[in-house]
Formats: C-alpha cells, structure tokens, sequence
C-alpha cells in the first residue's frame, strides 16, 4: 500500500473494517479509499480482481464498473450546458429531444427523478443485456414512459437518465460520454475512467447464496441506456471524482452550480430525511454530517463515493460482487471511523488579504422592524446575513454589480439585496424584497412601508 497521510491506528482501523466486509459478505475483491483535504490519503485492497487465490490483488489502478455514479457525471454536463445558457432546467424534454415520449418532464425533473418516469426500460433486463439507440428506446415505451405525474415524489428511473445522455448528445454534437470525457474526465485527470474495461481491471461476479462458489456476469454497451450506469472506473479516478465533490470544482463547474446540484430536490425516506436526492446526485444525513455523492450497481459489481464538503473528507468502494453481495455499510463506516480515530481538522481562520472599505461600513447590525440581524463581511468579498436574536434567516449574497448581491442560500435564495444610498452618497438603508433594513428599530426618517408613528416609542 502506498504512503499515507493518515495515522496508523487509523490506518489500521479502516484496513481492519475493510477486510471485515470483504470476508463477511464473501466479496471477490474490494478496493476502499480515502481522500482527504485534496489529496488520496488512503487506499487498501482485499480479495482478487479475477475471484482466484492465483491473482494479486487489485490496486488504486484497477477499473471495476460504477454503475449509476455515472449519473452524476452526465448530471454535470447538463449543469455546464444550463450555465452556457443552451438549456433551461425548466424547460421540458421535448423542447430539445422532440419526440420524447416523456416530453413533457422537465431537465429539472429528470435530474432529481422526480419525473414520474418508469423505473427501467422495457423488454429484456436492461444491465444484462445488449442496448439498441435513442429511437429503440423512445420508440419501445410508446404511451408507457411514466407512471406518476410529474413532481409528486421521488421515483428512480434509469430511463431518465437515458433521456439525458440524449439531451447532451443532441446539445452538444458529440455522444454523451465525448462530452464527459472532455469537460468532466480530461480536466479532472480521470484518464481511466471509460465506458467499456481496459486492463487491468476486474471481472464481475455473482457469488451463490448458500455456497463459496461464483458465476460470472455479463458486460455489454448499453447503448441509449449506457448514459444510466455504463462507466467504469478506479479508485484513483473516483478519488479525484470524490475531491470534485468535496467543493474542489477548479474550471469544471462554477461553484454556485455545484451548490446547486447538493441542494436537496427531494427527500426518499420522508419523515426521516436521511436519504435524498439534489440535480445529479445522491444526498445523505449522516450522524451530524451533509453528505453527497452516489452508489452504482451493476452485474457484478457495486461502487460508491460520499464526499463531506464541511470536512473535506471523501470515501469510496468498487467491489466485483452482483447487488446485494456488500451490506455492512462500509462507506459510511469509514466515514464513522475517522470521526473517531481522526476528525478533521477545521481549516485555519486567517484575515481577508484586501477589503473594500464600503463593504466594511456595511457590516454590523441592522433591524428589519424590531428584529436585529447582523451583516458580515467573509474574507472571500461576499456578505452573510445573520439573526442576532429569536432565530431567524441566515444567507450568503454574492456580488452582483454596484451596491447589489444575490442570495445564495437560505429563505432569501435567488432574491436581490440593494444598498440605498442618499444624496450626499451615504448608505440609508438595505433593500430585501419588499423589506427595509436600517441601523435603528423604526426610525422615523426611514422609508418604512406603512410609515412609523410620529410619537414613536413609548413605555407604558
């Protein structure tokens, strides 16, 4: 195993849970990672890529297929064309695959599956099998497409995300995988990331119930359907997926769009809200923690990757066993044993290197009636609204021209916040939406909707 930037007694402890799983399910091989602060800081391997005592074990070099993580990196693609202004998430299907036979769905609803597509295509076992085209596809779900109307719930469709690989295809010139291997593969450096195995990689297996002996599973092109789970992939590569996904964007995804895709668009397990979904990816609560990323499981084989952007901290698995063959838990393990063994450390405060002292004069406390709320300043130029008292709604605003931010969070997500300034050009209060903040409760001089009572404030 390579050098590590872990302790050894955290070292030992993932080698440990990871040789459990591996040898309590009967995986044929298993290979975990963890990253780190932008960099792989671990990686261990158990088992044999081919199943035989004969082999060595796989490597961080090893491909093993990913299945459905494949989803997320379609999902970017999208992000990108909707940021270049060649889509809209609210625009149906139809206005950019004409023809669709779930048209009428949104980008959007795609996306975060809650479309109300069917599930799965029709006919044959999709992920066993060999894939027609675009137009075998559509055509075979004629009046069949979906199953519940649009928005009602989260419904999982693989489907959908055939119909996306259609939708890049179409927008960009190039098939779906071009297009994610040249703005989401190349730039990240995941040259061994590819819709079909080159060696060395592993080979599925589905192992017996009720015996130690394995049967070999299918691989195919999937055609229309490969943009649902065809890829695959190493733990080298999804290590450098799971920092993208820790916040670590670089040129590939404007972080905004980024915080975008992890907003949740809805919620799998209702009252409890552990599991969810956002535009692309998978969300999960986990014992304190915001997690993103996604599980894939094809014939044979099963990966995942969850990356914690409040801690910068990633893990993920590729095994070669068929559904059903890894049920310990293992990521989310990992990610229980270095909270234990070696938490993260919070990044250093330091001050902002340059301020603009206009910004600074805005900082303190304001009042939207009697309620107080503090603006700060973040070292990174953007401002934060924050409740000073009784709770109440806290946003980031990011700068958008001249005494102008949009929030980015929060209750005022999207909304305009406005600095008003007088005739000598001082600032006299903050506009957001229709509300007046100013420096005192209710001044009389403010223009305060309704306006404020001459006698002002009074005792009993």
């Amino acid at each position: 195993m390579p050098g590590s930037v872990l302790l050894p007694t955290t070292e030992r402890a993932l080698a440990h849970r990871l040789a459990v799983e591996q040898a309590t399910y009967r995986v044929p091989s298993l290979v975990a990672a963890v990253v780190r602060d932008g960099q792989l800081a671990w990686w261990d391997s158990r088992g044999r890529a081919d199943g035989w005592a004969a082999a060595g074990r796989p490597t961080a070099d090893t491909q093993y297929r990913i299945g459905s993580i494949t989803k997320s990196m379609v999902g970017v693609v999208v992000m990108r064309l909707r940021d270049e202004g060649k889509l809209d998430l609210s625009d149906p299907l139809e206005r950019h695959v004409p023809g669709a036979p779930m048209g009428n769905r949104t980008v959007a609803q795609l996306l975060s599956h809650t479309a109300g597509v069917r599930a799965e295509s029709p006919g044959e076992w999709w992920e066993r099998t060999k894939g027609g085209d675009w137009a075998e596809l559509a055509a075979s779900m004629d009046g069949e497409a979906t199953v519940d109307r649009a928005g009602r719930r989260h419904h999982y469709s693989n489907v959908g995300y055939a119909a996306l690989g259609e939708l890049v295809a179409r927008l960009r010139g190039q098939s779906w995988f071009d297009a994610v291997r040249a703005e989401v593969l190349a730039p990240l450096g995941m040259d061994r990331t590819t819709p079909s195995p080159v060696a060395p990689h592993a080979s599925g297996w589905a192992v017996h119930p009720w015996a130690d002996v394995v049967l070999p599973e299918p691989a195919h092109d999937h055609g229309a359907m490969a943009a649902a789970g065809q890829l695959w992939s190493t733990a080298d590569d999804l290590a450098r997926w799971a920092i993208f996904l820790c916040g670590d964007t670089g040129e590939v995804l404007a972080k905004d769009t980024w915080e975008e895709m992890r907003e949740p668009a809805a919620v799998i397990d209702q009252d409890a809200w552990t599991e969810g979904y956002g535009l692309g990816v998978q969300l999960c609560r986990h014992n304190g923690r915001r997690l993103l990323g996604h599980g894939g499981a094809m014939p044979g084989f099963i990966a995942t990757v969850w990356a914690d952007p409040a801690e910068r901290t990633g893990v993920l698995f590729l095994s070669n066993t068929t559904y059903g063959g890894i049920r310990g838990k293992l990521d989310l393990a990992m990610l229980d044993i270095l909270a234990e063994h070696e938490p993260a450390m919070p990044e250093e405060w330091l001050p902002a290197p340059s301020f603009d002292p206009e910004l600074l004069a805005l900082t303190g406390p304001w009042y939207w009636g009697s309620a107080s709320i503090a603006l700060h300043l973040r070292a990174d130029g953007w401002l934060e609204l924050r409740a000073l008292a009784h709770g109440g709604r806290t946003s980031r605003f990011r700068p958008d021209g001249d005494d102008a931010w949009i929030g980015l969070d929060g209750y005022y997500a999207g909304e305009r916040l406005r600095a008003v300034r007088d005739q000598d050009g001082t600032v006299e209060h903050l506009e957001l939406v229709s509300y007046i903040f100013t420096r005192e409760p209710y001044p009389p001089t403010a223009p305060i909707p309704g306006g404020v009572d001459p006698a002002g404030w009074r005792g009993r």
